[in-house]
């Protein structure tokens, strides 16, 4: 068996859903324009840089999910998929992603942000996997909080062993393990898989290509 994995924001998707979310509800006037935005922008450059705390992020980015009646935010999150997502949907990346669904791998999303956002937009590539921070949720409510370990860095290899584990699949048992990402902060799954890939990386991420000899593609 092969395994294909994809990072989401910036990757999969010309531009991160989690900023995009936030600065929507900002735009729908949900949420209060002048504090939002900044502290939203401040977390995005702080992820760039690699010193995010991403538990003090996710404080803040699902604080909107447990303020908000649940029939809100899905008819929220249906214009956002048109006006933000859509927009940010490529041919190349439904392509790619295409190609490996058509050969039979098992395929899944492996993305920081959490699956409210996420999980409309893994169903709109085609794929039946999606592996996510994961929100929260008591009597059909989000809390605000954080179930579970959050997929980030080291978190998205415990996720991803978690996630083959519940098949029965552990590392050895894959012919092939390609991860595709944009991030320096996926190194650490991009190091576990067999066939790293860089998609369209950040600086950080393309020196660490280049010196270690993996592909880097464009999606753009």
């Amino acid at each position: 068996m092969k395994l294909a994995l994809f990072d989401l924001d910036n990757t999969l998707l010309a531009g991160d859903s989690d900023y995009e979310w936030g600065q929507f509800l900002v735009d729908c006037g949900v949420l209060e324009r002048a504090a939002y935005e900044a502290q939203n922008r401040e977390y995005y450059e702080q992820y760039a840089a690699g010193t995010l705390d991403i538990h003090e992020f996710l404080g803040f980015a699902l604080r909107p999910l447990a303020e908000h009646a649940p029939a809100d935010l899905a008819r929220w999150h249906a214009e956002f998929m048109r006006r933000r997502v859509a927009p940010m949907i490529g041919d190349k990346a439904r392509a790619l992603v295409r190609r490996h669904l058509q050969a039979g791998e098992l395929c899944a999303v492996v993305t920081a942000t959490n699956s409210f956002v996420t999980a409309p937009i893994a169903r709109a590539f085609g794929i039946a996997h999606l592996i996510a921070t994961e929100p929260e949720s008591v009597d059909g409510r989000y809390t605000g909080r954080v179930a579970g370990t959050p997929c980030f860095r080291e978190g998205k290899v415990r996720r991803v062993e978690a996630w083959l584990a519940r098949m029965d699949l552990h590392w050895d048992d894959l012919a092939r393990s390609t991860f595709y990402s944009d991030s320096h902060n996926d190194l650490p799954l991009l190091e576990r898989v067999s066939d790293p890939v860089a998609v369209d990386p950040d600086e950080a991420l393309a020196a660490a290509a280049k010196r270690r000899g993996w592909p880097v593609v464009s999606l753009r």
